[in-house]
């Protein structure tokens, strides 16, 4: 047990999927894994243990933004020997040619502020992505798939619009608001991690992922995710 988890010693596996919303990791567990039981429910934040072709898998939320990815990314990396981390969420699209449904694999991340700063200072710290888990992502992703670096944001109602203008000048794929910090944790810990991401809405139409194609568009999320650890 930690601090904000409640699980007890062995209920977490190395592999964890880490979605935002708890209702979405129980989804996800329900819909995916063989036996999923339920690990943790402290503050209602949700975390599901079960396997997936035999291989014991947790799911568990994150909540949104980066200071609530690290508090349970470094609890579930510390504290219960979690190995591989990835994020299953929704983004932002950035660039004309990212479309609504399509799946963006965070190769880097880029950010102004996050939970680590106080660490790095001065530093730029490049925050990317584990190239094996993305390499394997990348095959099991199919059509419809960008590979490319992302801007976290810990701010989701944005008026920064010369920020997104510069965002979109240097490629920025999409914006989100965990990555960064989820990478940078990776890093430090020395474990493996990756974010898989669907087009929710699109900052340059407005476009947005009606709410009754989000549950098939993460399902696909969820598929990549577990193939690309154990694949």
């Amino acid at each position: 047990m930690s601090f904000h988890i409640g699980a007890a010693p062995g209920d977490i596996a190395e592999t964890v999927l880490l979605p935002g919303d708890p209702y979405r990791a129980r989804w996800a567990a329900e819909r995916f894994l063989d036996s999923p039981r339920l690990v943790n429910e402290v503050r209602g934040m949700l975390g599901y243990t079960g396997t997936w072709q035999g291989n014991p898998v947790t799911i568990h939320g994150t909540g949104m933004g980066m200071p609530s990815l690290s508090i349970y990314a470094n609890e579930l990396i510390r504290d219960y020997g979690a190995k591989t981390l990835i994020r299953v969420g929704s983004c932002g699209a950035l660039q004309p040619h990212v479309q609504v449904r399509d799946v963006v694999l965070a190769q880097a991340a880029t950010t102004i502020s996050s939970p680590s700063t106080s660490i790095f200072r001065e530093l730029q710290f490049a925050a990317v992505a584990d190239f094996g888990l993305l390499s394997k992502a990348y095959a099991a992703a199919g059509r419809a798939t960008h590979v490319g670096g992302i801007f976290t944001s810990d701010t989701f109602y944005d008026e920064r619009q010369d920020l997104s203008d510069q965002l979109q000048r240097h490629g920025c794929l999409a914006v989100e608001m965990e990555t960064a910090e989820l990478y940078a944790l990776a890093a430090r810990y020395g474990v493996r991690a990756l974010s898989v991401l669907t087009v929710s809405d699109h900052i340059l139409t407005g476009e947005a992922l009606p709410a009754s194609e989000r549950e098939t568009s993460f399902s696909a999320m969820v598929e990549i995710a577990l193939t690309a650890a154990f694949g």
